[in-house]
């Protein structure tokens, strides 16, 4: 990122396959580029927040999948590394959760791996809960 500004998130902007598999290419690791994520999104998401740098390049995302009712689930917050540790993550949740609060969910929900708990407790100022987990591609 070249602009000293800060990058301009939105509720449900616009998105492309190509530049969201991208994104989360860089972030994760993992190829999903060949995957149709926009229409996943479309098909079973409350919603998502993306931003974009001044010129337009989406330097960050988040997913907001929910029940249909109460409960959103926060999903694929990623941020490119040009953008890290500005704020922007923190400034993704945030947009989730209103976008959660604003079509009356009640719980939004986060997994997150360990090293991550200090940005979603501290930061992004979630509270812990217990919880359970099945691996699914594991033996029972």
């Amino acid at each position: 990122m070249t602009t000293t500004s800060a990058p301009r998130t939105q509720w449900r902007g616009a998105i492309d396959q190509g530049e969201l598999g991208s994104l989360l290419e860089e972030g994760w690791g993992q190829s999903l580029v060949e995957r149709d994520v926009v229409g996943r999104l479309q098909a079973h998401s409350l919603g998502w927040v993306t931003a974009r740098d001044e010129e337009g390049r989406l330097v960050g995302f988040a997913n907001v999948a929910w029940d249909g009712g109460l409960h959103a689930f926060l999903l694929d917050t990623t941020v490119a590394p040009v953008a890290r540790r500005t704020g922007l993550g923190t400034r993704l949740v945030a947009g989730a959760t209103d976008g959660a609060r604003a079509a009356g969910c009640r719980w939004l929900h986060v997994d997150f791996e360990p090293e991550l708990r200090d940005f979603y407790l501290d930061a992004c100022g979630l509270e812990p809960t217990a919880a359970g987990l099945v691996d699914l591609t594991g033996a029972p």
